[in-house]
């Protein structure tokens, strides 16, 4: 295996989100919509769900309370909802610089629960400045899967940088990997060596081949016994093993995805340890 077999490995299954309670040109919706434009996820604004006492109430209770509301649908079946609001916290309304800059710290990261499930899914997004929101998903992920390992408190992480410079050079990545340092969290960190030492109590691992160069990963798996089940459809904190995994096939382009399945995370985790 490598790290493009286990993108290769991801389909794209058939899911929608569907914007309830929301007028057709309402500005989230159309924020929400541009996001995903390039992604094989459907943005149906002004939809309705039909009332269903089977309904899971994670999706009910935001549907009956929440005002204009976002309801991730895989083949038609709701899965997944989220206050329209809180998807405009996480990620409509901000830009990477929130993350960068330390303004949004490990401990304040919220993944709402309909970006939470698009799991499984595999995805291309864009950086700055081919587009404003695309990646952002991506450093949403990254610091989400952080945060697990951080609030765990312990387990091991596997994370790949390109080059082991930006830990230094991004003040929010290096509080993150200050705050995980501080625990238990056995912390491994990957990238090309470009001089940079990182004075942090971290595992450095560095190469120059392509996946140093091209790899972003963020890997977690808990200590045995903690945390087993993995899936995480409620947005809210969850210790699972989880991970993201993605290339860069050219300049500020990213191919990839993430997973919360135990044997994929293992597999994954068990491949950078022996090839990287």
């Amino acid at each position: 295996m490598t790290l493009r077999a286990f993108i290769d490995d991801v389909g794209s299954p058939d899911r929608t989100i569907a914007v309830v309670n929301d007028d057709a040109t309402g500005p989230l919706t159309e924020m929400l919509a541009e996001t995903f434009a390039e992604q094989p996820i459907t943005v149906e604004p002004g939809e309705t769900i039909p009332p269903d006492s089977d309904l899971d109430p994670r999706i009910r209770a935001p549907l009956e309370r929440d005002g204009d509301t976002a309801v991730l649908l895989e083949e038609g079946r709701p899965i997944a909802a989220s206050p329209m609001a809180a998807l405009y916290d996480a990620i409509l309304a901000i830009n990477s610089d929130l993350f960068v800059t330390g303004a949004r710290g490990v401990a304040e990261i919220d993944l709402p629960a309909v970006l939470a499930t698009l799991d499984e899914t595999r995805l291309r997004l864009r950086g700055y400045p081919l587009s404003h929101k695309e990646k952002l998903l991506l450093i949403l992920v990254s610091r989400y899967i952080e945060q697990r390992a951080w609030a765990t408190g312990s387990g091991t992480l596997h994370s790949a940088f390109q080059r082991l410079s930006r830990i230094g050079d991004e003040i929010g990545t290096r509080d993150v990997y200050a705050d995980l340092a501080a625990t238990d969290v056995d912390t491994h960190v990957y990238g090309v060596d470009d001089g940079t030492t990182v004075d942090l109590d971290v595992t450095e691992h560095t190469g120059s081949d392509e996946e140093y160069r091209d790899g972003w990963f963020v890997v977690y798996e808990p200590d045995d016994g903690a945390g087993l089940d993995g899936s995480d459809d409620d947005g809210g904190s969850n210790t699972g093993p989880a991970a993201l995994v993605c290339l860069e096939t050219e300049p500020r382009v990213w191919d990839g995805f993430w997973t919360y399945d135990p044997d994929r995370v293992a597999a994954i985790a068990d491949y950078i340890r022996r090839a990287l």
